[in-house]
């Protein structure tokens, strides 16, 4: 039964919610339009764009697991009404990003063919990859400084504005990949290459519309030597409950990018596959991910005005939430499956690992989506990290990874018995997280006075 406070939350998370899912769409949306538009040009550029981009996906597992640090500190002192410990946080943040993407620049724009060579010793994938990593690198740089100031500003409920840079930025790079992909209006057909450049310079403009927007803003300071006066104190309190955090999305990014290197030893078809799959999983996920991001901001704000039972009682509701909103994602992964395979163009063998592989999803979608709420919502918000960092480390690489290396190489498995052995992470450590949430131990104000 709803209560008067519950109905207030449930619009509040609403209101917070919408943004984040158009975001989450529309990134989801992009990437099935390149996943399409490369996948008209060739299988051999579809794979190897879908390995190169793993670099990116281990650099968006550094910004996914920096916002959830970043979140558990801000959002909580955005409802102190800290600004000065605010823009502290921005600087620990960037700090972190910059030195992660700075690296990945260096080594995608200097060695690209040493950083393919990490994911597939396929010739003609090696070859494309490389062309594409050298082109693309630049952007890694970019995203270094936008996606932590986008993180802080998300914490102070600017979600609006921060759905407006990002969405601005990918449909930039969809109209631009037409145009280089394909070599419209008079350009150049450049294939995979276009699709690189295309990314570069669709973030090279949102970093610009950032900085335009934090010389503009009224709340955060913009003294840089306050941003980056950090008081021991403070990065004593990222360390002990963001890093946590931080790690823990880093390892897990490591061990799922594992599972890509093992795939990409198996063949260009599961790799077409798979690279096919998880966009459309990300797509149908939207809501499930997007509730997740916003709980954790409004549940955040809640302690940090020091109300905990009400932060509680509302964590409950967004649990049941999830649940309710993972079955019917479920469902309607379901009812498109059919339909997803006649969207790419790919070999007879992939479109057979296709089909049985988005039924899996099904299922693991679930999971994913249960499992995140707890660990990357409820636990990180109310300053838990460190227990959901050892689930994840856990089952991923004492479980999923190991399962995946002995059934790809040991035992010489099937591809696709190899992938669903791998897709079973989540349920390994579901019944742990779901034991810690009903301890209630997971909930503390971490402010305090600078």
């Amino acid at each position: 039964m709803k209560t008067k406070n519950s109905e207030g939350f449930y619009q509040r998370l609403f209101v917070l919610v919408l943004p984040i899912v158009i975001q989450n769409l529309i990134t989801s949306s992009v990437n099935l339009a390149d996943v399409i538009m490369l996948g008209q040009v060739d299988q051999t550029s579809l794979s190897a764009s879908s390995l190169a981009g793993q670099v990116y996906f281990l650099l968006d597992v550094v910004y996914f697991g920096l916002t959830s640090a970043l979140t558990i500190l801000a959002s909580q002192y955005w409802g102190k009404g800290d600004a000065k410990t605010l823009s502290r946080i921005l600087g620990i943040g960037l700090i972190i990003s910059v030195f992660f993407s700075t690296l990945a620049a260096l080594l995608c724009g200097f060695c690209p063919g040493f950083v393919i060579r990490i994911w597939t010793n396929v010739p003609e994938l090696i070859e494309a990859g490389t062309r594409y990593l050298r082109l693309i690198a630049l952007s890694y740089f970019f995203s270094g400084i936008t996606q932590p100031y986008l993180a802080i500003i998300k914490s102070c409920e600017r979600v609006r504005f921060s759905t407006a840079v990002s969405v601005t930025a990918l449909l930039l790079n969809v109209f631009l990949n037409a145009l280089l992909i394909f070599g419209l209006s008079g350009l150049p057909r450049m294939g995979i290459e276009g699709a690189a450049l295309a990314t570069t310079i669709s973030r090279g403009i949102e970093l610009v519309i950032c900085l335009i927007d934090f010389s503009r803003q009224k709340f955060l300071p913009k003294s840089l030597r306050n941003m980056f006066s950090i008081p021991r104190s403070l990065v004593a309190d990222f360390v002990r409950y963001s890093l946590p955090a931080f790690i823990n999305d880093a390892m897990w990014g490591l061990a799922y990018n594992m599972n890509s290197v093992i795939m990409g030893h198996l063949g260009s078809d599961i790799v077409a596959a798979n690279s096919v799959v998880t966009v459309a999983r990300d797509l149908v996920t939207t809501v499930g991910f997007g509730t997740a991001s916003a709980a954790s901001i409004l549940l955040g704000k809640e302690i940090g005005e020091n109300k905990l039972e009400l932060a509680r009682q509302d964590a409950a509701s967004v649990l049941r939430t999830t649940l309710q909103i993972s079955v019917i994602q479920g469902i309607l992964l379901f009812l498109i499956s059919p339909f997803i395979p006649g969207f790419v163009r790919i070999s007879d063998t992939a479109v057979s690992y296709l089909r049985v592989m988005l039924l899996i999803s099904v299922v693991y979608q679930v999971g994913q989506m249960i499992n995140t709420v707890l660990i990357a919502s409820l636990f990180r918000c109310g300053g838990e990290s460190r227990y959901g960092m050892i689930l994840d480390i856990i089952s991923m690489w004492c479980v999923a990874v190991p399962l995946g290396l002995i059934s790809a190489f040991v035992l010489k498995l099937p591809p696709l018995a190899v992938y669903a052995l791998m897709c079973t992470d989540e349920f390994v450590k579901m019944p742990f997280a779901l034991h810690h949430y009903k301890k209630g131990t997971w909930i503390k104000n971490l402010t305090r006075e600078f």
